[in-house]
C-alpha cells in the first residue's frame, strides 16, 4: 500500500530563487541574513525573524535569506552584497525580548554569540574582509534569557519582539534599497 504524498513544511525554503522571484543574488542587493538554530527555542529568532519577513512588502533589491547555523559555507552570497542586515540572539545581561541594534565597522565588533554559530559566523565576516568582500554590516540582536534545546517555540518575551524588530529591519532595508538605488 502506497503512503499518500504529503508536501514538506518547508519545500521552498528562504533563500532560494523560488521564495523572491524579483531578487536575484547577482544584482547589487541589500541581503537580510537571519540565523540560529530554530529548534533551540530562543537562539533561532533570527530565522523566525526571516521568516515573518517573507510575507511583509520589501523592495526588490532586498533578499532574504536563511542563514541557519551556516558559517564560511555562506562567503559567496556576500558576491553582490551592498549591506547586510544580520539577525541573531544574544545574551548580554538586558532584560529578555531587548532589541539592539548596531553598524559594525570592524569583525571585532562582533557581539559573543549563543549557539554553534557564532565561531562561523566570525569566520565568514573575517574570511570576507580577507577577500575584499566585506559589504556594509548591520546587526540586530534580540536579547534572549534561555536556550531550550529541541523546541521551535519562542519564549513570551522575545515572541513579542519579534514583530517591533521585523518592522525596525523592513524601514532600514528599504532605506538601504533607496540608498542603493542612487548609486
Amino acid at each position: 500500500m502506497a503512503l499518500p504524498s504529503i508536501p514538506l513544511i518547508d519545500s521552498i525554503l528562504v533563500g532560494e530563487s523560488s521564495a523572491n522571484p524579483y531578487t536575484t543574488r547577482d544584482k547589487p542587493h541589500i541581503l537580510v541574513l537571519g540565523v540560529g538554530n530554530i529548534i533551540m527555542g530562543d537562539e533561532g529568532v533570527g530565522v523566525h525573524v526571516l521568516r515573518h519577513l517573507e510575507n511583509h512588502p520589501l523592495p526588490q533589491q532586498v533578499r532574504l535569506l536563511d542563514g541557519g547555523t551556516g558559517g564560511v559555507n555562506l562567503l559567496c552570497e556576500f558576491d553582490a552584497a551592498y549591506a547586510v542586515i544580520l539577525i541573531d540572539a544574544t545574551r548580554d545581561g538586558s532584560l529578555a525580548g531587548t532589541i539592539k541594534y548596531r553598524k559594525i565597522d570592524k569583525v571585532a565588533e562582533l557581539p559573543r554569540g549563543l549557539g554553534a554559530h557564532d565561531f562561523g559566523l566570525k569566520d565568514l565576516f573575517a574570511a570576507a574582509a580577507l577577500i575584499g568582500k566585506l559589504p556594509e554590516l548591520h546587526l540586530y540582536t534580540i536579547e534572549v534569557e534561555e536556550i531550550d534545546p529541541m523546541t521551535t517555540e519562542l519564549s513570551r518575551p522575545v515572541e513579542l519582539a519579534v514583530p517591533k524588530v521585523i518592522d525596525m529591519i523592513a524601514k532600514h532595508a528599504t532605506l538601504l534599497a533607496n540608498d542603493l538605488a542612487l548609486k
